[in-house]
């Protein structure tokens, strides 16, 4: 995100649990709210896709080596979060991980990909599994990967 960006207002998410996560997590600056549950959680900000207003929501996360991933499960729900559809419009995103804040770009893994990391996230978060089971829609594994350069992270 550009430095211009840096000072819009974000938007947090309007469910009640997620943006009491949220509050915690950005006023402890990263001390609280890095888990959820027991299960990793980070900060993901998108540009709303119809909007043009930054969003930001808490979700679960799992590594691949230096990326980080994201299912876009939308709790096995018929339709893909609006956190997937705004980076599959705009895959420049910001992401919080504890203290540590940093841009990148998302995608979602391809075919190839996701059937490696599928196991991946369902290791870290089981009910992924179930929730894949309830719906007919493939549920999407989201790859964030800092650009080239970009120092890797020493978080977790």
């Amino acid at each position: 995100m550009t430095a211009a960006e840096q000072h819009e207002t974000i938007e947090d998410s309007p469910v009640g649990w997620v943006a009491t996560h949220i509050r915690r997590y950005v006023e402890s600056d990263g001390a609280e709210g890095g888990t959820y549950h027991g299960y990793p959680a980070l900060l993901l900000t998108t540009r709303g896709r119809r909007s043009g207003k930054l969003r930001r929501t808490a979700l679960i996360y799992g590594r691949d080596g230096d990326t980080y991933l994201l299912v876009a499960s939308n709790g096995g729900a018929v339709k893909h979060p609006a956190w997937y559809l705004n980076l599959s419009a705009d895959p420049a995103v910001e992401v919080q991980v504890g203290a540590e804040r940093f841009a990148a770009r998302a995608r979602t893994a391809t075919a190839e990909e996701r059937a490696r990391l599928w196991p991946v996230m369902t290791a870290v978060f089981p009910t992924y599994a179930r929730y894949q089971k309830g719906t007919d829609r493939e549920i999407p594994v989201v790859v964030i990967e800092r650009p080239p350069g970009a120092p890797a992270s020493a978080a977790d």
